[in-house]
């Protein structure tokens, strides 16, 4: 009886606690709409800002957030998933392919204010790149390398074993069967990790502080040397910096939607190509 009314009991202490956390994320959610809603028009989305931010809109830190994700995710990404595969089908298992999985784990956890440090000192000022779109998305793509890392490993583990062992029966070399039998049976959960890292790089203020944002930036980035205004960081100076932040906090909850809204989306479309993918792709 004791087991019984235990067993109950913890299913309504899991039940409760996840309702817990649905509820305060949905009010966060309904949080930043019902204020961020007032904020958005036509002029707030494609204009350009003036005096520093207070006024018009926010459509070069829009431009510049795109600029800055899908930059990093196409320099972290290949390397990721090439690095999944070396550690997963050619490395030889022993201690040290044990030690490079526990420095990703490790590397995985580091606060984003030192991958920031890290990047002013190699990127901007030992390659000389400076304060650039080019600093910046390399060191966003450090700062979620390990993510897709892990992520990309396990799903490549993930695939079963007989897949290889049948392609290689069959005659197929070592890259024929992983680009063919493994990669297309994996993509599922390497798009999984994307998500996580897309989700990251929109929202980090302090790698982007240090390597590429802009307080104020009233025109489009003209090249990869240039800075840029990004969503986060103008947020944080609505929020904190500005001498009238009464009067910004309007635009601070519209720049969050904007942000919350890109960040969803872009998270869905990749959702969307992993059940297209996981659907055509089955064993």
């Amino acid at each position: 009886m004791s087991g019984k009314f235990s067993q109950k009991a913890m299913c309504w202490l899991m039940r409760l606690t996840a309702y817990f956390v649905v509820l305060v994320v949905g009010f966060i959610v309904f949080e930043i709409i019902w204020h961020g809603a007032r904020a958005i028009s036509w002029e707030f989305l494609f204009s350009m800002p003036r005096r520093s931010g207070a006024e018009g809109g926010i459509f070069p830190a829009i431009v510049g957030t795109f600029l800055l994700v899908a930059g990093s995710i196409a320099v972290a990404f290949p390397l990721g998933v090439a690095t999944a595969i070396y550690l997963s089908e050619y490395a030889r298992q022993g201690r040290f392919t044990h030690a490079v999985r526990v420095a990703i784990a490790t590397l995985a956890g580091i606060p984003s204010i030192v991958f920031g440090l890290f990047g002013l000192g190699l990127f901007v000022i030992f390659l000389g790149w400076g304060c650039s779109i080019m600093s910046g998305c390399a060191t966003l793509a450090c700062m979620i390398l390990p993510t897709i890392i892990v992520s990309s490993e396990e799903s490549l583990r993930a695939v079963p074993q007989s897949l290889r062992e049948g392609s290689l029966a069959l005659g197929a070399t070592k890259w024929q069967t992983i680009w063919s039998n493994v990669l297309p049976y994996s993509v599922g959960g390497m798009l999984t990790g994307l998500i996580l890292a897309i989700g990251r790089v929109a929202g980090e203020t302090a790698p982007i502080l240090l390597t590429v944002a802009a307080f104020y930036l009233p025109k489009l980035p003209r090249s990869m040397s240039d800075q840029v205004m990004a969503l986060p960081y103008h947020l944080y100076v609505l929020s904190t910096q500005h001498p009238d932040t009464a009067a910004v906090l309007p635009k601070a909850y519209g720049t969050a939607l904007v942000l919350l809204i890109l960040v969803l989306g872009v998270g869905l479309a990749a959702i969307i190509m992993r059940i297209h993918v996981r659907k055509k792709y089955k064993w």
